[in-house]
């Protein structure tokens, strides 16, 4: 980025076009995955901006990523939830269900997988029905 040099936005994003410089951001993101031969990076609901300068785009993606061996998440758009069953929810996940349902780490597991490995509808499911 630009150093403001303590110009307000409105100033640095002029001199941004007069360079330019567009950005634009990219509304209802939901996960960016960063994959590596060994690893993938991935970035849950992160802010991601399109940068474009002289007719280049860049994408910016801002936010926390999981980092994890490649192919442990989560099965691809369009994939069969078979193919996740053997990896299973990431740990985050399990762990959140364990604590919030107060259920054990196969039944948090079960629940995952019962609901697409959506944390908060796991959650749901488990109190709904009484806990168990």
């Amino acid at each position: 980025m630009l150093p403001s040099g303590g110009r307000n936005p409105r100033q640095v994003e002029m001199m941004m076009r007069r360079m330019g410089m567009t950005t634009e951001p990219v509304p209802g993101v939901e996960e960016v995955i960063v994959r590596t031969a060994t690893k993938e990076h991935v970035f849950r609901t992160p802010e991601v901006t399109i940068l474009t300068v002289q007719g280049v785009r860049t994408y910016q993606v801002v936010g926390n990523p999981e980092v994890r061996p490649r192919g442990a998440g989560a099965p691809a758009p369009g994939a069969s939830t078979a193919a996740a069953t053997p990896t299973g929810p990431p740990e985050d996940d399990i762990r959140l269900v364990m604590e919030q349902a107060n259920v054990s780490r196969e039944e948090a597991i079960e629940a995952l997988l019962g609901t697409n490995g959506a944390p908060a509808e796991a959650i749901l499911r488990i109190l709904t029905r009484g806990g168990r």
